[in-house]
Formats: structure tokens, sequence, C-alpha cells
């Protein structure tokens, strides 16, 4: 039957949240064909640049294709696996460079932004597909001024729009987003209704490509600059101890530093350049602010400061504060400070509902208090 809509290509996990979405098409008139990402899974090795094994903990694995391929049937709709493998050895490079390097990295956010609405819109387009959706708890709508515009998730408890900021504005109008105004548990209502085989499938976890958790151990393994013993320090050089490698820690860490102290001691910083990592009592962790750079600004730019709630990582409730723009760079100031400002992270600012944009945090910073209105 001719769909009224045009085809749409769904990317696939094998979850409960893509499976519906691709249901939800199918009954809006859309011709759905659903694509399964092959990244990895238990029992593969990732070819050439990219050696390590997949944890079964992600979104990838032999067994979630399978679900995947389930579904589709159960959906009557072509079904296909693209191999990205090869790919996907990009993130994992970023990953281990980024701790190299003393950021926190955020892959789920690189692996939207450059496979799932990059490398497969290309795919889309291959095949007639005008849109590639997904199962994200996001909205995409046309704003007053007939611009696409991207939104949280009705349900705050699950949105995952920090996770797509940086889609390029351009990309916004070939997205579709079809859960993004559902709860979690109508999700999965709805997809027992249709007999669908995921409906009580457990959520994955973040970080797909890190068996057991242990990232330390890939990165370690992958390490270009290499993991090596260095010492640990308070904000004026005093020697608290030794640590295995700075790699092993990230800002905010309270747990695992090892070091005997009267007061609860947290990482502040990391300095790869010395292998050294400066620890302190949780005031020295708190920040005014913050800079950030590789902007992807969403909505028309402005002038000067603009009120926003900004989230500094994704299980992070926004906060009020005030952004601006300045030569593609953004500036945030807190209305409270903020603990744990992690170069690396993601900022992405809000106006209620709606992603203005945001960018990667370079610096944290220190004193003073925000803006004057």
């Amino acid at each position: 039957m001719a769909s009224s809509k045009g085809k749409v290509l769904v990317a696939m996990s094998g979850g409960v949240d893509s499976s519906v979405a691709a249901a939800l098409l199918m009954k809006e008139g859309w011709e759905v064909v659903g694509v399964f990402m092959r990244l990895g899974s238990p029992g593969e090795t990732l070819e050439s640049s990219c050696d390590i094994r997949i944890g079964k903990q992600g979104c990838c694995s032999i067994n979630d294709a399978d679900d995947a391929r389930r579904v589709s049937a159960r959906l009557d709709i072509p079904f296909y696996v693209v191999d990205f493998k090869r790919e996907f050895g990009r993130i994992i490079d970023y990953f281990v460079s980024e701790y190299d390097a003393g950021r926190t990295p955020n892959p789920c956010v690189r692996c939207n932004d450059w496979l799932k609405f990059g490398r497969l819109h290309a795919h889309a387009h291959q095949i007639g597909a005008t849109h590639v959706a997904s199962g994200h708890y996001a909205r995409v709508e046309v704003g007053p001024d007939g611009r696409h515009r991207l939104l949280r998730g009705l349900d705050h408890g699950k949105d995952q729009s920090y996770v797509l900021f940086g889609a390029r504005p351009e990309r916004l109008a070939e997205m579709l987003l079809p859960i993004g105004g559902m709860h979690k548990s109508d999700v999965r209502a709805h997809a027992e209704e249709l007999g669908l085989p995921v409906f009580d499938k457990p959520d994955s976890q973040e970080i797909c490509f890190v068996p057991d958790n242990d990232y330390a151990r890939l990165v370690s393994d992958r390490s270009e600059s290499g993991v090596s013993p260095g010492r640990i320090i308070d904000r004026e050089g005093a020697d608290l101890g030794a640590h295995d490698g700075h790699q092993n820690f990230t800002v905010g860490q309270r747990r695992g530093i090892g070091i005997a102290s009267s007061i609860p001691l947290f990482v502040l910083e990391k300095r790869p350049d010395r292998n050294e990592v400066v620890v302190g009592a949780r005031e020295e962790l708190l920040s005014a602010g913050l800079e950030a750079g590789d902007v992807n600004w969403l909505v028309p730019e402005h002038r000067g400061w603009r009120s926003c709630a900004a989230r500094i990582r994704y299980n992070a409730s926004p906060v009020p504060a005030r952004v601006r723009l300045d030569s593609g760079r953004l500036e945030v100031r807190f209305d409270e400070p903020q603990a744990a400002v992690a170069p690396g992270q993601a900022v992405v600012c809000y106006e209620d509902d709606l992603v203005l944009g945001g960018g990667w945090i370079d610096q944290g910073a220190s004193g003073g208090s925000g803006p004057e209105a």
C-alpha cells in the first residue's frame, strides 16, 4: 500500500523505544524501513582501528539485532543491517583520546552527531527516504517562525535532548522523534498492545562499548600516551599520594581516590602534561560558570546575555543561568555556583523546553557572580 507521507528510515536498536517509534510512524502513514547499525557485539571483534569487544549491556549486540529483526517482521516492514563497525572506531578513538587529554568524554552525543544523525542520513537518501527517525525522548517541532526546533521530551525523567544537541540545524527538518511526546510507561504499554516481543526488555546502558563498565582497562589498552603512575596533589602543590594513571579519574570523583583525609576529598582537576591529579574539598569544585567551544546553536543568534537553564552533564537537571555567544564560543554564568564542571562534557542551554544549543566544555570559571541583568 502506498504511503501518504513518504519514506522514513528508522534506526532500530532492538529496544522498546525504537520499536514503538517505527509502529507509530506506520500508523501515521509513513513507508517505514528499519535499519540496525552494526557496531560490534559479544564474540565479534571490531576490525582495523577498533579491536575491542563490545559489552553485553549495549544497544548493538547480536541479540539486539535479532530483536530488531523480530520487531520488523511483526510490523511487516523491510529491515536492513548497515555495517558501521569501522566508523564506530572513530567514537572509541575519541573516547580514549579525551581521557588521555585529561577530559571527560561523552560518546553518546558524538555517536548521534557522527553516525545516527550523520552517516545514517546518507543511507536514507540512497534508498529514497526523506527522514531518519529514532526512539529518543525528545521532540522536533516547527516554531512560529517556520524553523524546525529541538525540544525536551515530554517525559522529563527520560528526556534525551541533551545527547541530540549536536544535530545541525539543517538536519532537524529531516529528523522524526515519534515517542518524544510520550511517557516511558505509555511506550511500554503501547508495545505490549501491539504484541511487540520487546515490550518488557530492559533499557540498555549508556556506554555500549565498555565491557563490564571497565573503561580504565579500555583506555589503558588503547592509550597512545600510555597510562603511568603519577602524583596526587592539592591546589597548593603539596604531595598527598600517588595514582596509577590520571585517566582513571574524573572531575568530581570522590570514591576510589585512595587518600586518607579528615575531610572528603574530590578530584578537582587533571593535569595530563604533568600526569598529576589535583584533589580538594567539595567547595573547591564549585564554578561560577564555564566556557565552551565546538558550539552548535539551534536558534537565531542573539546579542549579549540571554537567560537560560544550563545542563552540564547527561544525568544533571538544568539550572538557571545566562549564556552569550562570542566569536563562535559559549560563555555561561550560573545563578548559583555549580559543582564538577568537567572539561570534555557538553553544556546544553534551554529556554523552558526549547533547546537553544550547546557546546563542549573547555573550562569552568571560578569566583565572582553571574552577569548583571
